[in-house]
């Protein structure tokens, strides 16, 4: 009996200092971005759940919001710096109340190729202006990618300046977005992501400037069966990380996170840059009149647009912005 009762209480203390590591809860990362799950961001993230679910052991549990539905830019800063969301995804333009160095991204004409873009937001220009957000609580992480900037319209085929002419373009509210169009002769009307279907649905506006892979997966090649493609603005979203949840994290652990979203954020830019690919390939079944700008007309394009500059080099910085020239041109030889 003695043996039988010693063995008993021998289980009962095994079970009970197994029971913390068997039954704890896993940590949650919340993730908080504005695409739809098929668009190559929302595939980047569901790619960093798979992987850091996997790689912890089940240490962690990662959550995704899509679509804003956390809420919008001013909800996600909040939800990172009180902790209450782990990492976010936000457009340049919208964080450029932390630094105006974001603007950079949205200089027209300013980056000729993918290979430019890369050694400006993997490098020390975009990493530096990343730090920015560092007082406020947040870590930024790196760079994904929503791509080039295209002209779409449901009125006429552009293949120059005067086709595209008092065309009436829905915008970002960016102010520099918005001098853009109006250099290039067009009528720039800002809308609201979540109305902008309906607005080319209805006609409201004639057209929108947005890339090709948002264009596809929001299904706006339904309601404009034109598109030009310009390769006018380039437009980066920063990945954030609430330094809250970071610096509760073991070293092991935030390496962890930190080589996930390295890898994640190079699968991110891949797939926009292969689907675009896909999607020029798709567009005519889909009844839509492509037209590629010759690099004669695109200069043309730069040109008329070279007023934006002056208009915002005070802000942004003269030196930034020969800074990234430079760095462009170097990068190309």
């Amino acid at each position: 009996m003695k043996r039988t009762t010693l063995l008993f209480l021998a289980a009962v203390v095994a079970a009970l200092l197994w029971a913390p590591v068997a039954f704890a809860a896993p940590t949650v990362i919340k993730i908080a971005h504005p695409n739809v799950p098929q668009h190559p961001m929302g595939q980047c993230f569901e790619k960093f759940k798979e992987l850091v679910e996997a790689r912890s052991d089940g240490r962690f549990r990662v959550d995704i919001y899509d679509s804003s539905k956390f809420g919008n830019f001013d909800s996600v800063v909040q939800g990172l710096q009180y902790g209450m969301l782990q990492m976010g995804s936000a457009s340049t333009p919208n964080l450029s109340p932390f630094s105006d160095s974001f603007l950079i991204y949205d200089l027209p004409f300013l980056f000729p190729d993918y290979e430019s873009t890369d050694l400006i937001t993997d490098g020390p220009i975009g990493m530096e202006a990343a730090k920015a957000l560092e007082n406020s609580g947040i870590i930024g992480l790196g760079y994904i990618e929503i791509g080039f900037r295209n002209l779409w319209n449901n009125q006429r085929t552009i293949t120059t300046m005067a086709d595209a002419k008092g065309l009436k373009i829905r915008s970002t509210p960016s102010k520099a977005h918005i001098a853009t169009l109006k250099a290039l002769g067009m009528n720039p009307t800002p809308i609201s992501w979540g109305e902008v279907y309906t607005a080319l649905q209805q006609k409201t506006v004639d057209g929108i400037d947005i890339d090709l892979n948002l264009a596809w997966y929001n299904n706006f090649p339904e309601v404009n069966n034109n598109v030009t493609i310009v390769n006018s603005l380039y437009s980066p979203h920063l990945v954030m990380l609430s330094q809250k949840f970071y610096d509760g994290l073991s070293p092991e652990d935030q390496r962890l996170i930190l080589d996930t979203f390295e890898e994640v954020k190079l699968y991110e830019r891949q797939l926009i840059r292969d689907g675009e690919k896909e999607i020029m390939a798709q567009l005519a079944d889909k009844g839509v009149n492509v037209t590629v700008l010759s690099d004669e007309e695109r200069a043309k394009w730069a040109e008329a647009t070279a007023s934006v500059y002056g208009e915002f080099e005070e802000r942004i910085g003269k030196e930034l912005i020969e800074q990234v020239r430079q760095t462009i041109a170097a990068g190309s030889n």
